[in-house]
């Protein structure tokens, strides 16, 4: 079986999401990759030293340099010739470009696998992660999106791919980058934070939010996290929330503080290595899935925790 994965990448980097898709393609059988891009030479190149990376199709044209899925699409439709399954990252790029794949081929896409059973045999998660369902697909092309955390990520190094130039065509003329607000932190970026320190709307406003939980999160070197009651409060933005409907991490360390454990939020860090929560109530759900749990005022533990460290 020969599959083609969709290297995510930026400021001339391949994203972590990435090599975790291309472990779950290679339990498919040989993985191909496409770059898509404005002047990515070096991401290529960078792509082809990936473990288990075979050829590497680079597609640069003017019309890519923001990787907009409708010019990205036909890019990858075109290469499903000489493919049996397309698999992308269950991010935002991904879940952006994939359906569009899916749509031209005139297939069923298969969101957000948790493991590989055989060629057309997967698990996924459905109802906030309850429950694992066994799928499995008749297509001849399959089209995938893969959870990251779920996959141990391929060594960036140890490849010898070879590269080859795609056809880029040219812009399907359906849409046009306008601009991007993109945040800049300091901190690890969430999905591929080692620690992370999540604060819940138990913080009670934005000031207590960033005073409690920045200090520890700079002494862990931790990424910062919220609920997304504590985003919808405005206490956090968007790009904070851990969740079912925010960023799905699975980081070493997870400290959830102020969270109570609802559903959404438990389907986005359940899969975290060690969890410790602090929460006053005793009975809160976070406990159930947590391996240190302190029942306790947060406003006195977490600035003597942080003063300790």
């Amino acid at each position: 079986m020969k599959t083609l994965v969709l290297v995510e990448h930026e400021g001339g980097a391949i994203k972590d999401a990435t090599l975790a898709t291309v472990t779950a393609a290679s339990q498919l059988g040989d993985v191909d990759l496409l770059v898509a891009g404005s002047g990515i030479g070096s991401v290529a190149d960078a792509a082809a030293k990936i473990a288990g990376a075979g050829t590497v199709h680079v597609a640069d044209g003017a019309h890519l340099e923001h990787q907009l899925a409708e010019d990205v699409a036909p890019i990858i439709v075109a290469l499903m010739g000489d493919h049996d399954a397309f698999l992308a990252s269950a991010t935002t790029t991904g879940k952006n470009v994939a359906p569009r794949v899916a749509a031209l081929l005139d297939v069923m896409q298969i969101s957000d696998i948790l493991s590989v059973e055989g060629e057309d045999t997967f698990t996924r998660p459905i109802y906030a992660g309850n429950a694992i369902a066994t799928v499995r697909s008749k297509d001849a092309k399959k089209v995938i999106t893969v959870r990251g955390t779920a996959f141990d990520k391929a060594s960036r190094e140890g490849g010898s791919g070879s590269v080859s130039e795609a056809d880029a065509g040219a812009s399907s003329g359906k849409s046009s980058f306008v601009g991007a607000e993109v945040s800049k932190s300091e901190r690890p970026e969430l999905t591929s934070a080692k620690v992370i320190v999540s604060g819940g709307r138990a913080l009670g406003s934005s000031e207590q939010f960033h005073a409690l939980i920045d200090p520890l999160a700079d002494k862990l070197g931790a990424g910062v996290g919220a609920s997304r009651a504590a985003v919808d409060a405005g206490y956090a933005p968007n790009d904070y929330q851990v969740g079912q409907t925010g960023k799905i991490v699975a980081p070493e360390v997870y400290l959830a503080i102020g969270i109570s454990g609802a559903i959404q939020h438990l389907a986005g860090m359940k899969d975290s290595k060690t969890i410790i929560a602090i929460n006053k109530d005793e009975e809160a759900p976070i406990f159930q899935v947590a391996d240190v749990g302190l029942v306790g005022d947060l406003f006195k533990i977490v600035p003597e925790l942080t003063e300790k460290l």
